[in-house]
């Protein structure tokens, strides 16, 4: 099952060429792909992004997953096992995405498939990429019994 990590905004943060967000949200790509295929995915705009979203067609269509205040919140458990039943129903690719500054359009939002929530609070989006790969990151390792994870 193919993951995308996709987000409105520049490919690297304004602090630099490479910002430490950056580079621990490439180290958590890079450990998530042992367990599934994963890549990141920048866009200018919304429409930019759901341009490249209404491409992705394979035989099973692609699942946006939309990161929104107002979506479910999830524990860490919660998310490893919604992974793991996308993945048992024959899901091909999971497109986990950050939206604008100003959030996503009503018409952004009615594509989702599902919409994941970090709870009331506002995060720069560098960091929040950087908790979604973890996130996915322990998600894997959920799955596959690593130790990773132990519960807390």
């Amino acid at each position: 099952m193919q993951l995308t990590l996709a987000h409105i905004g520049p490919k690297q943060a304004k602090s630099g060429p490479k910002s430490g967000y950056d580079s621990l949200t490439r180290l958590y790509l890079d450990r998530i792909a042992p367990y599934n295929p994963i890549q990141s995915e920048a866009f200018p705009t919304e429409t930019a992004f759901l341009a490249w979203l209404g491409k992705q067609h394979t035989r099973v269509p692609a699942l946006p997953i939309l990161l929104d205040r107002q979506g479910k919140q999830l524990s860490s458990s919660e998310l490893a096992h919604w992974l793991g039943s996308r993945r048992d129903q024959g899901a091909q690719h999971l497109i986990f995405a950050i939206g604008p500054p100003d959030g996503w359009s009503d018409a952004a939002l009615a594509q989702a498939h599902f919409k994941l929530s970090f709870g009331p609070i506002t995060l720069p989006h560098e960091l929040a990429r950087l908790v979604l790969a973890e996130q996915l990151y322990r998600a894997c390792t959920i799955l596959s019994g690593h130790p990773y994870h132990s519960g807390h």
